[in-house]
């Protein structure tokens, strides 16, 4: 996971509400269920201590807005300022899950994945597009039509215009017209929102046409959904799940990367990659890692120096490690926690463990470069 977007939380005063909570809609009782499953994550948060000024905005963001279609997720975290993060997930979490701690919880937001990152869907065809744009975490932002001013973008039958040239030929020529008008639209959304993918819906012909029209920056974004045609009539839980599907499929990717540079790093000399608790505290103060690799702590603790020594930039796993630095521990925290907090505070990748990675303490690291001293802790 692309941690960037998650820099607000660093600058942010705690303590943080943090609720994941499973906020499928595909049943007739979907609504009385989800508030039945806040008000149980309400009840957990208020007796941790959570006040209501970090609580009840967490329930606005839950049961005042439009609910999604389908099977979903949903990741809300909020502070004393209200709601700081509030995405779909790409999987709902099995079970739900809520925290109030000095930082915020991110383990089942990269676990689950959030919904996207800045993406297009795009219904394309002959005549023009449907386009809607969606900012990271899934949230619509944008919609727009395109409409080709090409026509008639149909073949004549043979017998149709005698005597004013060839049917099929101004025809063809209408179609490729209104499909260039759609893949500069679609352009010039990706020179300003910077997409990550373009998805495209539309019989294989429009779409086709289209990856042929488009700029290079454009083609490398397209994705066919291969989801039928524009006016066809494609259900929104459609899409969605075909999107899921692919940034899913997308996340196993980086995780197999992961696991393998994580191994090879493992093995290099000098080391590009450590793994265990105090090598990975001693990595991200130094601001050595790249991706952070977070699997199942068990409870583990961290110290830092406290908001006014840098916060979770002092991570140490001991008060003594801590000590060794020359500064005071001020605060106990939650290694599945602190952790990734620190990483988001370096821009380091986030990735959770899977059957591929194992590493000591149940924690990680593939580094940018090799470190510069061995880590006190």
């Amino acid at each position: 996971m692309n941690s960037t977007r998650l820099r607000a939380l660093t600058t942010t005063t705690g303590p943080f509400a943090s609720v994941y909570i499973d906020d499928s809609h595909n049943t007739e009782d979907a609504a009385h269920a989800m508030e039945l499953r806040w008000r149980a994550l309400r009840d957990e948060l208020v007796s941790a201590g959570a006040e209501p000024a970090v609580v009840d905005p967490i329930g606005t963001a839950l049961l005042g807005q439009v609910p999604s279609v389908g099977v979903s997720g949903r990741a809300v975290i909020a502070g004393p300022e209200g709601v700081l993060l509030d995405e779909q997930l790409i999987r709902p979490p099995v079970t739900p899950t809520a925290r109030y701690s000095p930082v915020p919880y991110l383990v089942p937001l990269i676990e689950h994945g959030t919904a996207s990152p800045c993406h297009v869907v795009a219904a394309v065809d002959h005549t023009g597009a449907d386009i809607e744009v969606f900012a990271a975490g899934g949230v619509s932002v944008k919609t727009e039509t395109v409409e080709g001013e090409g026509y008639p973008v149909h073949h004549a039958a043979s017998a149709e215009s005698p005597g004013y040239g060839d049917p099929q030929q101004r025809s063809d020529e209408e179609r490729r017209k209104n499909i260039r008008a759609v893949a500069e639209r679609l352009t010039a959304i990706v020179d300003t929102d910077d997409p990550e993918i373009v998805f495209v819906i539309g019989e294989t012909s429009s779409t086709a046409d289209l990856t042929a029209a488009a700029p290079e920056r454009l083609a490398t974004r397209l994705v066919d959904l291969h989801l039928g045609a524009r006016r066809g009539g494609v259900a929104d839980a459609d899409v969605r799940r075909a999107v899921a599907e692919e940034f899913a499929r997308r996340q196993n990717e980086v995780i197999a990367d992961v696991a393998e540079r994580f191994e090879a790093g493992l093995g290099h000399d000098p080391a590009l990659a450590v793994e265990g608790l105090t090598a990975v505290c001693g990595a991200l103060r130094n601001g050595e890692v790249e991706t952070l690799i977070i699997g199942d702590l068990d409870g583990a603790t961290v110290v830092d120096g406290g908001p006014d020594a840098g916060g979770v930039a002092t991570l140490a796993p001991t008060p003594e490690n801590l000590s060794e630095l020359g500064l005071a521990p001020e605060r106990t925290l939650l290694a599945d926690e602190a952790l990734p907090l620190a990483a988001v505070l370096i821009g380091a990748e986030l990735v959770r463990v899977d059957e591929r990675i194992a590493p000591r303490d149940g924690v990680g690291a593939v580094l940018r470069y090799s470190p510069r001293s061995p880590a006190l802790g």
